[in-house]
């Protein structure tokens, strides 16, 4: 509920000083056209109600970011957010003056605050108001623009549209300090033309007399020490607050590689992280909306307090395992063990909700192994870059069958493709997925035989042994090398199935299990029961010469709609 509070009066603001920055633009063609995009604008914001609602945003909003400035755990943060506080705080003393000298003046007395009333107030008396105007501009677009920023990019949309959106938040500015400088520069010269204009323009407007000037700007004096109170105030607070929690005990938190840290009990995972100065992702800045900090909790886990309902949304968003948490939401109270199931440079692309598999789940599958036959001799008397090329030629032929038959590439390994199926879809789909990337393998090695015959001495050869069964499924590995991998008995026999194609001299061996998965008969070919390693039953495999023997994929289509 606050998140959202602190969201929507974020954007009323926002909205606000968008359309008050495109109201100064006219100012570079005359002011008349200031005036009159003037009047467009106090339509829209002048109403009681929409002021109302206006100015309760900014109470809303400056009360929930003292709320958050007493809630941080640390005071530690990225730059970013450094930043968005650091222009926060500057905004209030920045922007009292103005909002004083025209809505006040306005409304209690009487005066036409007019945009050639104000711009002369500024530039005729005192140039120092348009340095802190300029200021004022600048510090809450900034704001606004990073708290925006930090916000929408977690969408997976926001990629695309930044380098537009990060345009238009530098020309708008732009235009629009240009033209307060260029009404500037008109007032200047027509009071240097006409010596009675400045006179005239304050008499006309009914400005305020000195002694009125005085009041508001002890009013503005007034607003600006009592917001520098309350921001020492709460941050007072804060440091009260965090050592009445301290007398409450300490906790230890592990980490890998044997690491401890001691931290009062109720700071959460990611508090701790900071403080220890322990690199620790978290994309959103500790806010419990972009999963980027999550943590797999070992030994006492138990003793964490149960999810919140917005922990428990983003969990289920990313399909997380039942002892995995958010590290900015999981409050310690006793001692416990944590892993950061993500780089500490995780960017906001690992906050997109993602399958759940992908954490480790056991699936069936189908497993394509591939390699090439006699490759090592071939290359013995090539030169290294000859090798290289018709290596990549190779896998790019056969990563582009295995995709185009809706398969994943799992890894190159020497000569040799893994490839998975029916990770997404199930395994009946993946088999006969599985069996039409063979067929298209077999097509695309013709294909590369053919372009290839000036090049080597003989044709390229190839054994591929397809098996499904049950296997652990997830992203396995360290940093840059961590990708979608499958282990298991299943995986085994498919890379032995392939390494008979030898002793058979065929192509393709397709075991049993998969053809009935798939709904396809192949009892045409050669039928036979094998004993593998590691396996307490024989196999029934189908051993083809060429995997161009298989069917069409109009068949495989036939036989799955009979298979289901």
């Amino acid at each position: 509920m606050v998140r959202r509070l602190r969201l929507i009066s974020g954007l009323v603001l926002f909205i606000y000083v968008f359309t008050h920055l495109l109201n100064l633009v006219p100012g570079l063609l005359s002011f008349s056209a200031l005036e009159a995009g003037r009047y467009v604008f106090l339509a829209v914001w002048r109403p009681l109600p929409v002021s109302l609602l206006l100015y309760l945003s900014l109470l809303v909003h400056l009360g929930l970011a003292f709320y958050a400035i007493f809630r941080r755990e640390s005071l530690a943060m990225p730059l970013l957010e450094a930043l968005r506080y650091g222009f926060g705080v500057l905004i209030i003393p920045l922007a009292a003056l103005h909002i004083l000298g025209t809505r006040l003046v306005h409304e209690v007395y009487g005066v036409e605050d007019s945009y050639l009333y104000v711009v002369t107030a500024q530039w005729a008396f005192d140039l120092g108001y348009v340095v802190q105007q300029i200021a004022l501009v600048l510090v809450v677009w900034i704001h606004g623009c990073i708290g925006l920023h930090l916000w929408l990019r977690l969408k997976a949309w926001y990629p695309r549209f930044a380098p537009y959106g990060l345009a238009g938040a530098v020309l708008l500015p732009t235009l629009a300090l240009a033209g307060y400088l260029a009404a500037g520069r008109e007032v200047l010269r027509r009071a240097q033309e006409d010596p009675g204009f400045i006179s005239g323009v304050m008499a006309r407007a009914n400005a305020v007399s000195a002694a009125e000037t005085a009041e508001v700007l002890a009013l503005r004096d007034g607003v600006v020490y009592g917001f520098f109170a309350l921001l020492l105030l709460t941050l007072v607070a804060r440091l009260l607050w965090r050592l009445w929690q301290r007398r409450q005990g300490m906790v230890r938190i592990s980490y890998p590689g044997g690491r401890q840290i001691a931290i009062r009990k109720g700071e959460t995972i990611l508090a701790a992280s900071h403080l220890a100065r322990v690199p620790h992702a978290s994309v959103c800045g500790g806010r419990g909306r972009c999963s980027t900090c999550r943590v797999r909790v070992g030994r006492g886990g138990a003793a964490l307090p149960a999810p919140g309902a917005e922990e428990r949304r983003v969990l289920a968003r990313i399909g997380a395992a039942p002892n995995v948490r958010l590290a900015c939401q999981a409050h310690v109270f006793d001692d416990c063990e944590v892993t950061p199931l993500l780089p500490a440079g995780a960017g906001p692309r690992l906050a997109q909700p993602r399958p759940g598999y992908l954490q480790g789940d056991e699936r069936e599958i189908a497993i394509l192994f591939a390699d090439l036959r006699g490759f090592t001799t071939l290359a013995e008397d090539r030169l290294p870059y000859d090798v290289v090329f018709v290596l990549n030629r190779y896998f790019t032929a056969m990563g582009t069958a295995v995709e185009q038959a809706g398969g994943r590439i799992d890894k190159f390994i020497g000569d040799g493709v893994m490839a998975l199926f029916g990770i997404e879809r199930g395994v009946e789909q993946g088999s006969r997925n599985a069996l039409e990337a063979a067929r298209r393998m077999a097509l695309s090695l013709d294909e590369l035989n053919r372009s290839l015959a000036h090049d080597l001495p003989e044709p390229l050869r190839i054994g591929i042994g397809l098996h499904s069964g049950y296997a652990i499924v997830g992203e396995m590995g360290y940093g840059a090398a961590t990708s979608l991998t499958a282990i298991g008995d299943a995986v085994n026999t498919a890379s032995r199935l392939e390494a008979l194609t030898k002793e058979f001299d065929a192509q393709l061996i397709v075991s049993a299990p998969l053809a009935g998965h798939a709904g396809l008969d192949l009892g045409a070919f050669p039928h036979h029961e094998i004993d593998l390693r590691g396996r307490s039953q024989a196999l029934g495999v189908h051993v083809l010469k060429s995997a161009l023997d298989l069917p069409e994929p109009s068949v495989f289509a036939i036989a799955g709609k009979a298979a289901e």
